[in-house]
């Protein structure tokens, strides 16, 4: 979700107001998301880089807008019946914040709809090492033999277990790299870049980025069926 900063520079006000506005966003397409049969909705609000690097002011603007996110949104991802999750090492957020963000997975926990993920403190290369630092254990506890470690048993223990591959990754602001996001499940995501910022990123953007999805074709690496002549 980029371009919150650059959103509130254009308008002479400071980041904060750029991520209060990217907050309200988040309802819009969350929202129109799941009233559209989307299946799984991933957003990356905040990588471990951002988390470390920083200043420690903008960082709890962000948890104060995350514990305010998943405190006021529970009666909309109920009435929705999406289920919430949170990805990332998570060990390292506050407390209070942690605490409101459990709560809301257990009560979503039951919903039949979409799936909310929302990755905080996240980076891709870590999810990856902490699965591989999680199989080693096992393994060396006898309760997983080297040769059973195969990308099923990878995926079971990243943090998105049981969660689907990404299909579409959306990049706004203009961004054109995958900054650290979903490295495993996006090994196979068509990308759509846009300029409009985060913020200004509306359910027509969305459905606009929906429909170029739907034109391209996923071959996954197979070859397309010759279509044969007719009438010869």
């Amino acid at each position: 979700m980029d371009g919150n900063g650059r959103w509130a520079k254009q308008r002479g006000k400071r980041r904060a107001a750029g991520h209060r506005a990217g907050a309200e966003r988040v309802r819009d397409i969350t929202t129109d998301c799941a009233r559209s049969g989307i299946d799984q909705l991933t957003l990356y609000a905040l990588s471990a880089e951002n988390y470390a690097r920083r200043p420690r002011t903008e960082i709890r603007a962000l948890m104060t807008l995350l514990r305010r996110y998943v405190t006021r949104e529970r009666p909309t991802l109920m009435e929705d019946h999406i289920r919430f999750r949170m990805i990332g090492r998570l060990d390292g957020l506050p407390k209070p914040v942690l605490r409101e963000v459990r709560k809301t997975e257990q009560m979503t926990a039951p919903n039949d709809g979409m799936t909310l993920c929302i990755a905080v403190n996240y980076g891709g290369r870590a999810e990856i090492a902490d699965a591989a630092q999680s199989l080693a254990e096992k393994a060396r506890a006898r309760r997983l033999r080297p040769k059973d470690i195969d990308e099923g048993a990878v995926e079971d223990h990243l943090y998105t277990a049981g969660m689907l591959d990404v299909d579409l990754m959306i990049r706004t602001a203009g961004e054109m790299r995958i900054s650290n996001f979903l490295l495993w499940q996006a090994w196979y995501a068509e990308l759509y870049i846009t300029d409009t910022l985060w913020p200004d990123f509306t359910p027509t953007q969305l459905h606009k980025a929906l429909r170029a999805y739907a034109r391209r074709e996923r071959k996954f690496g197979h070859i397309r069926p010759s279509v044969k002549a007719q009438g010869t």
